[in-house]
């Protein structure tokens, strides 16, 4: 029994027909570039005008140029391959949004979680400086103090105490 090691690569099989190599990047790139297009009122016009000018050209045309009659089974087919193409391309572009989604959510989870911290800390700090203030003379307290300890003052230099 053979243990799979996580912490090393894999090893690379070997097959008799080598698979085409693509960069998954770029071709994610491309189809969020095709799927975004997909999803334009200019696409929506352009394959009407396309299917119009079909419908038209194999309509009203001469015999011998026709090449999709009246049924227009090849347009069905050309408008069925484009459908099988565009719809995995539409599912791998929101894949991948929901990969960038998730990395966010997560970037503003930690963001958030962080910022909670700096507030629960700025807090009490705050509810320190408070507490610290308290046992602070404040202006006010040291003036009236002084105002009292000169009205005694004065009291004593008009009643001498008897010694």
């Amino acid at each position: 029994m053979t243990t799979t090691r996580l912490d090393q690569p894999r090893e690379i099989r070997r097959t008799l027909m080598p698979r085409p190599h693509y960069d998954p990047e770029s071709f994610g790139r491309l189809s969020e570039r095709i799927a975004r297009f997909l999803g334009t009122a200019r696409f929506l016009v352009y394959m009407t005008c396309f299917v119009a000018v079909w419908i038209c050209w194999n309509l009203i045309a001469p015999a011998s140029l026709k090449f999709d009659p009246y049924p227009f089974i090849f347009l069905t087919l050309m408008l069925s391959l484009q459908a099988s193409y565009a719809a995995p391309l539409i599912l791998l572009a929101q894949n991948r949004q929901d990969d960038r989604d998730r990395v966010q959510y997560e970037q503003d989870r930690t963001q958030n979680e962080r910022s909670m911290a700096d507030t629960e800390y700025l807090t009490r700090e705050i509810a320190g400086l408070r507490l610290a203030l308290n046992e602070v003379v404040t202006r006010d307290f040291l003036r009236s103090e002084l105002q009292q300890i000169l009205k005694d003052l004065d009291g004593k230099d008009q009643h001498p105490t008897l010694s």
